[in-house]
């Protein structure tokens, strides 16, 4: 098995038979002044760039006068290319990975690549630097440092609820990355579910709009639904649940009054997602609802 440590030495020896190195580089997630000096020096000196959207990392190399070859490596043609890549490597061409914005492999094309590497004995460097991820930890003022990160949550409603219902009583806070245009459906879900807590929600993050809010969930839902339009790209930290938090029931009138003490959460939205979750008809469940809403009268 072949290993490569953080010492690079002299990773593009003139003539060698031997397989080239495959670099996973990080590069900017928006400002541009947060590339490193070593991912710029591999990025000039490698015979390739796979890049997941050449038009994107053509931008940031000329930005750098830059000029190594590029070669597109997106999702859907990560096994593909992959083959070619490696055969590429095999032949001591040095390779280097980038994504569009972040560390690849991380909710970003690599991890086949990588993976192809390995298996055939090519050494795999990586030139780490800035990731979303590890810029929202570092500003989410968690007191315990452990989290579950999700990557991108399930696009389709049902299948998302279901990974939330599942992580309801995870003690880690869940890290999860998100699009504007589902990032109000996935708060109001992530409320239904999950109940209400502590977030912290990076937007645009090192770029010239960044935003960077925390509060409670459902503050911070009823903020996004208020806005006219939302852009730019999300990540989002929930708080993981406490010792002390109260847990979601499973008994239909204790989980309906659970809903009712959600904040922001009303009737008609507590019975569609009970109904939904637990197959049950809508009329079934709004009729031990408007029950349970009348305990407070």
């Amino acid at each position: 098995m072949r290993q490569t440590s953080g010492k690079e030495g002299n990773p593009f020896p003139g003539g060698s038979s031997k397989p080239g190195t495959l670099f996973v580089v990080a590069t900017p997630i928006g400002n541009l002044e947060d590339i490193t000096l070593r991912a710029l020096r591999i990025l000039q000196e490698v015979d390739l760039i796979a890049a997941e959207d050449t038009r994107h990392t053509r931008k940031l190399l000329s930005h750098f006068d830059i000029h190594t070859p590029l070669l597109s490596y997106y999702k859907e043609k990560e096994a593909s290319r992959s083959q070619e890549i490696v055969t590429r490597l095999l032949a001591g061409q040095q390779v280097a990975l980038v994504s569009d914005a972040g560390t690849p492999g991380i909710s970003d094309p690599g991890g086949i690549l990588v993976h192809s590497a390995y298996e055939h004995d090519i050494g795999v460097v990586p030139v780490p630097g800035v990731s979303a991820l590890a810029t929202i930890l570092s500003v989410a003022g968690l007191t315990e440092p452990s989290h579950l990160f999700l990557a991108f949550l399930p696009s389709k409603g049902s299948e998302r609820r279901k990974l939330l219902r599942g992580l309801k009583n995870e003690a880690h806070a869940l890290v999860f990355y998100e699009s504007p245009r589902r990032i109000t459906a996935s708060l109001a879900d992530c409320l239904a579910e999950l109940g209400e807590r502590r977030v912290v929600i990076g937007r645009e993050l090192t770029k010239v709009y960044e935003e960077i809010a925390h509060g409670q969930l459902s503050q911070l839902l009823a903020d996004f639904k208020g806005r006219e339009s939302i852009k730019g790209e999300f990540v989002v930290l929930i708080e993981g649940v406490r010792a002390s938090a109260s847990v979601r029931p499973d008994n239909l009138e204790d989980l309906l009054r659970w809903y009712r003490a959600q904040p922001g959460v009303s009737l008609k939205d507590a019975v569609a997602s009970i109904a939904k979750d637990l197959d049950l008809s809508r009329s079934e469940v709004y009729q031990k609802a408007l029950a349970v809403w009348k305990e407070q009268s």
